[in-house]
């Protein structure tokens, strides 16, 4: 029995799908927010407490990102006052079973950390 030669070996690609969605869920803080928002809806001020250590201008940003990507539906309640709300949308919920996923892997395999900054 002979090892194969490691030339002889068919080449590694990438797979391009899941480069892209690491690239877009890991950004920082687009991940945490869909984990977030799995809980259900919120506005801005609870999830800028959801998620310590984002700016206010963070937050923005990345609320516009995963809403212009079709992850957040964003609501607007005229009031008074106005009320701004942010939901997963079926893209965004198909997400779940993935998180669900990561979280028990990261929970039996990398050591424990506070989400605080």
């Amino acid at each position: 029995m002979t090892a194969a030669h490691p030339a002889a070996r068919e080449p590694r690609h990438c797979a391009s799908a899941l480069a892209r969605a690491f690239g877009f869920l890991g950004k920082r803080w687009n991940g945490v927010l869909v984990a977030v928002l799995l809980d259900g809806p919120a506005g801005f001020a609870e999830l800028k407490r959801a998620v310590p250590g984002i700016s206010d201008s963070m937050l923005s940003e990345r609320l516009a990102e995963l809403t212009g990507a079709g992850l957040f539906e964003r609501s607007v309640d005229p009031g008074p006052p106005v009320a701004v709300s942010y939901r997963l949308t079926p893209s965004g919920e198909a997400l779940a079973p993935a998180f669900a996923a990561l979280t028990t892997w990261a929970e039996e395999n990398l050591p424990v950390e506070s989400c605080s900054e």
